[in-house]
C-alpha cells in the first residue's frame, strides 16, 4: 500500500500581508481537495514570518503574526531571525505562547534557566495511515546579537551530530526546516544522508522544482508571500520505505482572497494605529528628509547616534529616513513609518585607512543610489552618508562624480594607523557593503534597542531648540 503525503509551506513572509489572504484561501482549498481523497495535509511555516516593517507587527510585536498562522491551522513552524532577534528577550520568550502549533528550533535556547513552554529541538506529525514524518528547525545562528538579547544560538551542524539519528530513529521520514540559507541547505545536503527534505528559508532562493542533492530534495518558495510551497511524499507501507518525493514552488497570482481573513487583517490594522497614536513630541517647524542632501534631521540623528554610542565618529545613510516630518505632533506611528527598519545601532572600530576607505566608497554614486533590499534595510536606496565627528571634504571631476579630497578628525587629517571607533547601522556589518567594516572583528551590537529609537530621541531634543 502507498501512501501520499501533502506538505505545504510559506517561509519569509516578512508581514507582507497583502498577499496572506490569497494564501490562506489556496491553503483551505487544497485542504478540502485532498480531504476528499483522504490524503494527509500539513502546513509549515520556515520564519521570518514576523516583520517589524510593518504596523501590525510593530505594534503587536508578533503577536497578531502568531494568529494568523493559528486561524490558518498551521501545524509546525521554526523561527527565523525576524523573530529572534528584533523583539526583547520577553517579547520572544512569550512570542508563541499561544501558538496551536509546534514551534521548533533545535539550535536556539535560552541563556537563563527557564525554557520558553513552545520551544523544541524537533517535533513529529502522524498522517492518518500512521506515517511518522519528523521534523527538525534550525534558525540563522547571529550569535553576537542573540546573545546580547538572552539567548544562546549554536551552530546547526554540531545541533544536527547531537539530534539527527534520534530523530531518524523515531521517524519513517525527516524534515527539516531550514532559516539558515541556501549555502548551508546544500551543505547539509552534502554532510548528511538521513535528511529526506530540506526546506528552506533565509537567503530568499527560489527553487521551483526542487533541488536534489546527495538523495536530500531541497525546496524554497522565495519571499514576501509571493510564492507558496509544496512537497508531495509518496511512502511505501509495505517495503517500509520512501518511494518519491516531489518539490515545488508556484505563485498565486489568480488565486482570490479570504475574506474572513482580510477582515481579520483590516481589524489589526485599526489595532495597530491606535496603539500606534501615541504622541511622541511636537515639532515646532517641518523637518525635510531628502535621501541625497544632508538635511537636518539626518544630521542630528547621526550625531545622537554618536553621543549614545560614545563612539569617536558616526554615519549612517540618509536613506533610511523615507518621509519628512510635518509641523505638529508626531506620534509612534509616524515615527514607525518614517523609520521602519529593524535596524540596531553598532560600533566597530576601524584603522584611519579603513575609514578613509569607508567613506570614498560611501561617496560614491554606485553606493547612494544602490536599491537595497535585506539587511534589514526596508528602504527604497542607501542614500548619501551623512557623518558626525568628522569633517569631510569632496570636490568634483567634471563628469560630475563627487571624490574625497580630505578627511579631518579633530581638526586633523585622520592619522591612518590609528584606531577609531565608528557608530553606523547594523547593515553594513553583513555582506560587502562596506568590507572594511563588515571584515572588523571589533563589533559592538546594541539590543534591543532600533534607529527609530534613536530617532525619537532625536525629534524631542529637536522640539527644544
Amino acid at each position: 500500500m502507498q501512501e501520499k503525503i501533502y506538505l505545504y509551506y510559506t517561509n519569509d513572509l516578512h508581514s507582507h500581508f497583502e498577499n496572506w489572504p490569497k494564501i490562506v484561501q489556496h491553503w483551505k482549498h487544497q485542504r478540502n481537495y485532498h480531504e476528499q481523497k483522504n490524503e494527509t495535509m500539513f502546513l509549515l511555516d520556515v520564519g521570518d514570518h514576523v516583520d517589524r516593517f510593518h504596523p501590525i507587527s510593530e505594534a503587536m510585536k508578533g503577536s497578531a503574526n502568531i494568529a494568523l498562522l493559528n486561524d490558518a491551522g498551521y501545524d509546525c513552524a521554526t523561527l527565523g531571525n525576524n523573530e529572534g532577534i528584533t523583539l526583547s528577550h520577553d517579547e520572544l520568550f512569550h512570542l508563541y505562547d499561544e501558538a496551536n502549533f509546534d514551534v521548533v528550533c533545535a539550535n536556539l535556547e535560552n541563556a537563563q534557566r527557564e525554557k520558553p513552554s513552545w520551544l523544541k529541538p524537533y517535533s513529529f506529525l502522524t498522517t492518518d495511515q500512521g506515517t511518522r514524518i519528523g521534523i527538525i528547525g534550525l534558525t540563522a545562528p547571529f550569535k553576537a546579537f542573540y546573545g546580547l538579547l538572552g539567548w544562546n544560538v549554536y551552530s546547526p551542524f554540531q545541533l544536527l551530530d547531537d539530534y539527527l539519528d534520534e530523530v531518524r530513529a523515531q521517524s519513517d521520514i525527516v524534515i527539516l526546516l531550514s532559516h539558515l540559507g541556501i549555502n548551508d541547505d546544500q551543505e547539509i545536503a552534502n554532510r548528511y544522508s538521513g535528511i529526506d527534505v530540506i526546506i528552506g528559508g533565509h537567503t530568499h532562493h527560489l527553487f521551483r522544482d526542487g533541488e536534489m542533492v546527495e538523495g536530500t530534495l531541497l525546496t524554497a518558495a522565495g519571499k514576501h508571500g509571493v510564492y507558496v510551497g509544496q512537497v508531495a511524499i509518496q511512502w511505501d507501507h509495505d517495503r517500509n520505505e520512501l518511494v518519491q518525493k516531489e518539490a515545488y514552488a508556484y505563485p498565486l497570482d489568480n488565486q482570490e482572497e479570504d475574506i474572513e481573513t482580510r477582515q481579520k487583517l483590516e481589524q489589526y490594522n485599526n489595532q495597530a494605529a491606535d496603539i500606534l497614536k501615541d504622541v511622541v513630541v511636537r515639532l515646532n517647524e517641518p523637518l525635510d528628509v531628502h535621501w541625497f542632501q544632508e538635511t537636518k534631521v539626518i544630521k542630528e540623528l547621526v550625531y545622537t547616534l554618536k553621543e549614545w554610542t560614545d563612539a569617536d565618529i558616526s554615519m549612517l545613510n540618509a536613506g533610511v529616513l523615507l518621509e519628512p516630518f510635518s509641523e505638529g505632533p508626531v506620534t509612534r506611528g509616524d515615527i514607525h513609518k518614517i523609520c521602519p527598519h529593524p535596524i540596531n545601532p553598532c560600533k566597530v572600530t576601524l584603522t584611519g585607512s579603513e575609514l578613509l576607505e569607508v567613506i570614498r566608497q560611501a561617496h560614491t554614486k554606485r553606493f547612494m543610489e544602490l536599491k537595497l533590499k535585506g539587511f534589514g534595510f526596508r528602504g527604497e536606496v542607501l542614500g548619501r552618508m551623512v557623518f558626525s565627528g568628522v569633517e569631510v571634504e569632496t570636490e568634483k571631476d567634471q563628469e560630475g562624480n563627487e571624490h574625497v579630497r580630505e578627511v579631518r578628525f579633530q581638526g586633523e587629517p585622520l592619522d591612518h594607523k590609528r584606531t577609531y571607533t565608528v557608530a553606523t547601522a547594523d547593515t553594513f556589518t553583513f555582506g560587502r557593503l562596506l568590507p572594511e567594516i563588515s571584515h572588523s572583528r571589533d563589533k559592538y551590537y546594541f539590543m534591543p534597542e532600533l534607529l527609530r529609537d534613536l530617532l525619537s530621541s532625536t525629534l524631542q531634543r529637536l522640539s527644544l531648540k
